[in-house]
């Protein structure tokens, strides 16, 4: 029976994320658009993830307008972004009506696809985005965080996978992070995931560990129905597999793919003098670009990777990497053996330096640490460590409801504060989710209008300088 494979394209997201921490400007992009709108994927994946704070913080880029240029040149390509369910795109949960704006302001902008999912794999925390998301009729796609450790058995994934299209969402993906699914285990969990739903199964690794390409033929062979690839010259490492590859891979079998290699060669003749400029200036860490085994030991995602990497830089300590990597597995099983994926890969990560720099475990712990020790990211599939609770947040009580049940709406709030700087509706999304960084765009992007150099300020009405 003939089944062809879809293919859903990240270099737009993903594949700049993870190998030079989503600093690909929306003008570096949009010449190739044209192009690969005619490949015929089944989705582009663009937006969300970290792209929304690095168009704030570091391109000084609206991230909403780079979305609204994307939809204008897709003309016939689905759209796609990652959504981090109760806390959006941001480091915390928010109110249930600042969720459901941000999802219709998503799709209205040109979002087809919204692939959410949540750090403790808590459905709770999705189910509010996934409702929204089916009312602005866009694609809800619940994405299930992949992991290992004794919790994570073929009988959690397929209880978790029904509970998923009860939920209302319209497919799932296995979203394996750290590039922790091997092929034969890949076999399985798709047999058994299509063994117990009817929702199309999507799979996105990452080739960290150097076996993403054989995962995906295992997986592709058990039954899935789409594969996330990045055009090669942004593959491989800390990204995906290469698309041409798959392609390649696929071609002539009942899965092959269609696509046609011309136009992807094309495509990787546009990127390539980027990836090696990002090469030349050190933005590229080859380090990202090879194979790192050591993640199978330490389930380490390739994001959080260059994120502890970066953060022990800063302290002068790049030789305690390996001691940090120790440290990542003891304190994830302290704090409920969670999934490592924003936020608690950074969590999780920023409290293994901590315990290894300060050279006593706990001796100072981060407020992320303390509010998933309270239950405010929601519940995890193990016991938390009690002596770690009792060191780090003493008698305090931890709650037990959904975190956003605690939560008053805000929207209102949001737009009050943030209303002299507003140009368009988006933007108290972005203040939402990144109050100062967003203020800092918004003083910038006023001062361009006014014709401000934004380096001198404009001192004398207090705008500048940044």
């Amino acid at each position: 029976m003939e089944k062809p494979i879809k293919i859903t394209e990240t270099i737009l997201r993903d594949a700049q994320q993870s190998l030079i921490a989503t600093r690909m400007s929306t003008e570096e992009m949009l010449p190739i658009i044209d192009k690969m709108d005619q490949v015929g994927y089944h989705a582009v994946e663009c937006w969300g993830g970290a792209t929304f704070d690095a168009c704030l913080r570091f391109l000084k880029e609206d991230p909403w307008e780079r979305l609204r240029k994307f939809r204008e040149g897709f003309k016939q390509t689905k759209l796609q972004m990652l959504f981090r369910g109760q806390n959006i795109l941001g480091y915390r949960p928010y109110a249930d009506d600042v969720v459901e704006y941000f999802v219709q302001k998503s799709v209205a902008n040109g979002i087809d696809i919204i692939r959410i999912f949540d750090c403790l794999n808590d459905l709770r925390n999705l189910q509010t985005a996934v409702t929204a998301a089916g009312k602005e009729k866009a694609h809800a796609q619940v994405a299930l965080s992949y992991t290992l450790g004794d919790a994570y058995t073929l009988d959690y994934w397929k209880d978790i996978a029904k509970r998923i299209e009860d939920m209302g969402a319209d497919s799932i993906c296995i979203k394996d992070m750290a590039g922790l699914l091997l092929p034969y285990q890949a076999s399985k969990l798709v047999s058994a995931l299509k063994e117990t739903v009817d929702l199309p199964i999507e799979i996105h690794t990452h080739y960290t560990s150097g076996v993403a390409s054989m995962t995906y033929l295992k997986a592709v062979e058990a039954g899935a129905d789409i594969i996330d690839t990045a055009i090669s010259p942004f593959a491989m490492g800390t990204s995906q597999p290469a698309t041409e590859v798959m392609v390649e891979t696929l071609k002539g079998t009942p899965y092959d793919t269609g696509l046609d290699q011309e136009i992807l060669s094309e495509i990787a003749d546009y990127f390539r003098p980027i990836r090696d400029h990002a090469l030349e200036t050190g933005l590229l860490n080859p380090k990202n670009m090879g194979v790192d085994i050591k993640t199978l030991l330490y389930q380490v995602p390739g994001g959080m990777l260059s994120n502890l990497t970066s953060q022990l830089n800063e302290q002068g300590a790049e030789d305690k990497l390996y001691d940090v990597l120790k440290e990542v597995p003891r304190v994830r099983k302290d704090l409920g053996e969670p999934p490592l994926v924003t936020p608690s890969s950074q969590i999780v990560g920023t409290q293994s330096v901590l315990n290894v720099l300060m050279g006593e475990r706990y001796k100072i712990a981060s407020k992320e640490t303390k509010d998933m020790l309270l239950g405010k990211y929601g519940a995890t599939v193990k016991p938390m460590n009690e002596e770690v609770k009792e060191k780090v947040i003493g008698n305090e009580q931890p709650i037990t409801c959904r975190p956003a049940d605690l939560l008053k709406p805000e929207l209102d709030k949001l737009k009050s504060e943030m209303e002299i700087w507003s140009e368009q509706e988006e933007d108290v999304l972005s203040y939402a989710l990144f109050p100062q960084v967003a203020m800092d765009y918004f003083k910038y992007r006023a001062a361009q209008e006014d014709g401000i150099d934004p380096k001198l300020g404009d001192k004398e009405n207090g705008t500048y300088p940044v």
